[in-house]
């Protein structure tokens, strides 16, 4: 075990990912892992005073598991400058997808960043082993990876032995906030969320909240006509 794996909950799988590159990069790609990534990666060491390792003093700490193409956010980055946002992603092409965003070409090494962002490249769930308790005010998982198949259930983010690993790190009225339009994992959240007593679970809302910025996976969901759901969860 290294020291920014700390054990998962009995239960979890090792990961809930398979491929970390869906295309080759192109060289443009590869510059911002090189030369961008490390400037806003935070630290395993970090994590554990996890305030402290943004580039100005913030009043809340957020968390977003699996950023994808990272316009969600990079829109509560810009609308909330005193809020430390934590993005966590495993997938490189969506990492540059974010990064590519924020430096103009041939700028990787120098360009401006946002002094409330940070990145976790790795499995959320390992961080959250290491974040302090109640450090997280407010946690986001949009359009998560549904895995529909019943075998795989267990690589759902939404499971009970993840459940008190979340609660952990979030204060109490801290929110948690869901999106999915898959049937499956909408019928799953439901049906987890049923059975357990760490949070308060309001009926979702079938319309995008005001404060919740859109992302290409809900544009593509209500283009194909399927219908997400919006849960806010609220730690107990």
């Amino acid at each position: 075990m290294t020291a920014d794996r700390p054990p998962l909950a009995e239960g979890v799988p090792d990961r809930l990912y398979g491929r970390r590159r869906s295309h080759p990069l192109r060289p443009r790609q590869q510059r911002l892992l090189d030369e961008t990534l490390p400037r806003l990666r935070l630290s395993p060491a970090g994590a554990t005073d996890p305030r402290a390792a943004f580039a100005i003093p913030v009043e809340a700490l957020w968390l977003e598991v699996g950023f994808g193409g990272g316009e969600h956010a990079l829109a509560h980055v810009e609308a909330n400058p005193r809020v430390g946002y934590i993005a966590s992603e495993v997938f490189e092409n969506g990492l540059c997808s974010l990064l590519s965003r924020l430096v103009e070409e041939g700028e990787e090494a120098t360009g401006p960043l946002p002094p409330n962002l940070r990145l976790w490249p790795q499995d959320a769930r390992h961080l959250l082993g290491l974040l302090p308790p109640a450090s997280l005010d407010r946690l986001f998982l949009m359009f998560p990876d549904p895995w529909p198949k019943a075998r795989h259930a267990k690589r759902r983010f939404v499971h009970p032995a993840l459940l008190p690993v979340v609660a952990r790190v979030l204060r109490p009225g801290g929110e948690w906030r869901i999106a999915t339009d898959d049937p499956t994992y909408q019928a799953w959240t439901a049906e987890v969320m049923a059975a357990q007593d760490l949070f308060d679970v309001p009926p979702p809302a079938t319309a995008r909240p005001e404060g919740w910025p859109p992302t290409r996976y809900e544009a593509k969901a209500l283009r194909e006509g399927r219908h997400p759901l919006y849960w806010r969860l609220l730690r107990r």
